[in-house]
C-alpha cells in the first residue's frame, strides 16, 4: 500500500448553507497500517487518550440541525495531534495521561516530517478548501470544535460536564456562557478542563482567529455520550446554548484578523 493511501481527513456536507463550519480533529482512532499498533494494547487504542470518544457523533448531529460542513480527521490523534502545531511536543506525544506510546518515542525528524506531511497538512488543507468555496460563495462562517474529555484525569474527578472554550476572541462564548442558565442541571464552564494556556486552541487561531471569524471550541465530557439517548440530550443542548450565540454573531462587526 502507497504510504498515504489511506484517508487522512473526511469532508462532510461541504456545500452546508449553515453559517457554522464544524471541525473535529479527534474524530477516529484509527491508526494507519504503516504505524503498526505504536505499541499500544488494544485498550489502549480504544481508550480516550487515541479520540475523543464521541466527538464525530455529536459533529454530526449539529452538522444536520445546522446545516454545517464538518471537517473531521481520519486518523488517532496518537499518530498527529490535528490541534497542535508540528513544533509541539504534544503533537506527537509518547506519553498521555497514564499511558505510554512506545512508537513516538525517539522519532527523526524524517519521521515526524512524514506525519505532518499526511496527516497534519491534509486536515488543515481540508478547512481551508472548505472556507475559501464558502468565502468565493458570498457565506459567511463561524467555527465550531467538537470535543470530548474524560470524567476522571489522572485520578481526579472533573465537574465540569460542558466547556465553552475560547482564545482571544470571546464573542460566541460569552453568548453561549450567557445562555448556560437555560441548563440548570449542567455544569458548564469557562476555558474548562482546558484553556489556551493549555496550547488547546490551535485549530482556533489558525483557521479562525487569522480570518477573523467568530469561533469556539467545545468540550463535552464523554461519559454523558456514551449511547444514543445521551448524544441527542447533548447535541440538543448544545444546540440551546449556540443557537442564540450565532444570531448574536450575525448582528456584531467581524473580529480584527490576527
Amino acid at each position: 500500500m502507497p504510504i498515504n493511501a489511506e484517508k487522512a481527513v473526511e469532508t462532510l456536507n461541504p456545500k452546508g448553507k449553515g453559517p457554522v463550519v464544524i471541525l473535529c480533529e479527534h474524530a477516529s482512532n484509527h491508526i494507519p497500517e504503516r504505524y503498526g499498533d505504536l505499541g499500544l494494547s488494544a485498550q489502549d487504542r480504544l481508550s480516550h487518550a487515541a479520540w475523543d470518544p464521541g466527538a464525530r457523533e455529536i459533529s454530526l448531529r449539529l452538522s444536520k440541525a445546522l446545516d454545517a460542513p464538518v471537517v473531521a480527521s481520519c486518523v488517532s490523534r496518537l499518530v498527529y495531534d490535528c490541534n497542535r502545531p508540528p513544533n509541539s511536543p504534544d503533537a506527537m506525544r509518547y506519553q498521555s495521561e497514564q499511558i505510554a506510546i512506545p512508537g513516538n518515542r525517539n522519532l527523526s525528524v524524517a519521521d515526524r516530517a512524514e506525519r505532518v506531511n499526511t496527516v497534519y497538512q491534509p486536515f488543515c488543507d481540508a478547512v481551508d478548501q472548505v472556507l475559501e468555496a464558502r468565502k468565493s460563495r458570498g457565506q459567511p462562517s463561524v467555527i465550531v470544535t467538537i470535543h470530548s474529555f474524560t470524567r476522571v484525569f489522572f485520578d481526579k474527578p472533573r465537574a465540569v460536564e460542558i466547556g465553552i472554550l475560547h482564545d482571544s476572541d470571546s464573542r460566541l462564548a460569552d453568548v453561549m456562557l450567557e445562555q448556560a442558565r437555560a441548563l440548570p442541571h449542567r455544569k458548564v464552564m469557562r476555558n474548562e478542563p482546558y484553556g489556551p494556556e493549555d496550547g488547546v486552541t490551535h485549530s482556533l487561531v489558525i483557521h479562525a482567529l487569522s480570518r477573523g471569524l467568530a469561533n469556539v471550541m467545545i468540550e463535552i465530557r464523554n461519559d454523558l455520550i456514551t449511547d444514543t439517548a445521551g448524544l441527542g440530550q447533548l447535541a440538543d443542548e448544545l444546540l440551546t446554548l449556540l443557537a442564540p450565540a450565532l444570531v448574536a454573531e450575525s448582528m456584531t462587526e467581524p473580529a480584527p484578523s490576527a
